[in-house]
């Protein structure tokens, strides 16, 4: 398969401008003619692997923000904005998505900030986000959920620890004691039946929830530490996200603290190397640094520092309902994450019906594109025995064009083997003949067809 050119002249022209250049010195800094440069920037000719390189060494120039840098979520997250209802009689395809972001990328980040402030939330009817929880999204995806001061701050304490000796959640808890005054206790789950930590500075104690497991309290003590020492980092992230309303800051406040905890955790060097090592081993991972399933698969959406990326992860957690309440996109810019309908063909349902097993799963949408997904289901931190239990499924998942390191996909021609084929919900499918239809897809008329009945519920009109 011939690979995709890469056309980004509003994005050199960005980068020219900013360093305040004209073509003719640009060029000349580039080593190729300023004719060729203008072609470039004028979207007539493909950055060529030698550019990019060029571009990357002398402009800091970040290739994996091609195609969508200045919009939330990029192609991903524009073409969920343009799948809401009043748009569908106009039957943008996403090969229209993407030469909007490669020719005018001002003008579909302009779109996306109209259409986030609208009175409806900017919402389409299948996206269930609180306006709060979609704004700390918004923030999440503009960072691609990889904040640089937080991950080197949790390397060099994660080292500092390190060299205290003992396990993780031993030296976190000395450190506490000696430096910050706060002891530990683990507290019976009925004296905190609906708490897993309680920081009480008048007491100068942190309290735990009996019910946690060794990992969960490795990392909700690695939390506490997170709110003392990382204060700084996290309070400037939180100031410069600007949000309107103070409970989305602090849902952006607890995703950092709980980032910086993640990172304390899983070092991001130390990580990486076992990533790669191992062939993005999931469960191994887990044992090696002494970390739950969900735990992992999150920090695997965060792998994007410059010069040492991981693979663009995206995560998903869903309940029973398959309703999502995490959803980050990383650097993948999955579709997959957008909305709150999810394709019951997709392997991760799958995942409550075989607990303990990663369920690993090849899903093609629509436009072609593939993913290799592992999913699993996990039990809520401090759920208990009695009631109803809660659990999740937690999903990981990279495109497929990417995935041949992970050990699980090994023996797979990713490209050509069978693929589940999926799409976005049956709101957004247009796949024909499908037994799992729901409801009919948007902006396409029903057909009946007299004395004649489909597989589907539901006939519609084709492309």
């Amino acid at each position: 398969m011939a690979e995709r050119r890469v056309f980004a002249g509003p994005a050199v022209r960005k980068v020219r401008r900013e360093a305040a250049m004209t073509q003719a010195a640009m060029a000349e800094a580039l080593d190729i003619s300023p004719s060729y440069l203008n072609l470039i920037e004028h979207g007539q000719r493909p950055l060529s692997a030698t550019v990019i390189v060029k571009l990357a060494e002398r402009f800091g120039f970040d290739a994996a923000t091609l195609g969508g840098e200045e919009v939330p979520g990029g192609a991903a997250g524009l073409r969920r904005r343009l799948a809401d209802p009043r748009f569908a009689d106009l039957g943008i395809g996403a090969q229209d998505v993407e030469e909007w972001l490669q020719t005018a990328p001002a003008t579909a980040a302009a779109f996306a900030r109209l259409f986030d402030a609208a009175p409806e939330g900017g919402r389409s009817e299948d996206d269930g986000d609180a306006p709060e929880v979609a704004a700390v999204r918004r923030a999440i995806e503009k960072w691609r959920n990889h904040f640089a001061d937080l991950d080197s701050r949790a390397e060099e304490l994660a080292d500092e620890l390190r060299l205290a000796g003992g396990d993780l959640y031993g030296t976190i808890s000395e450190r506490l004691r000696t430096r910050h005054q706060l002891g530990i206790r683990i507290l019976p789950s009925d004296v905190m039946p609906d708490r897993l930590r309680w920081l009480d500075w008048h007491a100068r104690q942190l309290m735990l929830n009996e019910l946690l497991r060794p990992a969960s309290r490795t990392f909700q003590a690695a939390a506490t530490l997170a709110q003392i020492e990382a204060k700084a980092e996290i309070d400037a992230l939180v100031a410069g996200a600007e949000f309107a309303e103070s409970a989305a800051a602090r849902l952006f406040e607890r995703h950092l603290i709980q980032y910086f905890a993640a990172a304390l955790m899983m070092p991001y060097s130390r990580f990486l190397r076992a990533c790669d090592a191992t062939g993005y081993d999931l469960l191994l991972l887990q044992r090696r640094f002494g970390a739950g399933f969900e735990q992992v698969a999150h920090r695997l959406t965060t792998l994007q520092r410059v010069g040492a990326r991981g693979l663009p992860f995206f995560m998903l957690r869903i309940d029973r309902a398959g309703q999502g309440s995490k959803r980050y996109a990383g650097a993948s810019q999955s579709p997959l994450v957008d909305g709150d309908a999810r394709c019951p063909l997709w392997g991760v349902h799958e995942a409550f019906a075989r607990p303990g097993e990663v369920v690993a799963d090849l899903v093609e949408l629509e436009d072609g594109s593939r993913w290799f997904t592992q999913s699993r289901s996990v039990a809520a931190p401090g759920a208990t025995g009695s009631g109803t239990p809660a659990r999740f499924a937690v999903c990981v998942g990279v495109d497929a064009k990417v995935a041949a390191p992970l050990i699980a996909a090994r023996g797979l021609d990713l490209m050509r083997s069978p693929a589940t084929p999926i799409g976005l919900g049956c709101r957004r499918c247009t796949r024909t003949g499908c037994v799992q239809r729901s409801m009919p897809p948007l902006g396409r008329p029903l057909r009946f067809r007299e004395g004649e009945r489909g597989v589907s519920a539901f006939d519609f009109a084709g492309d």
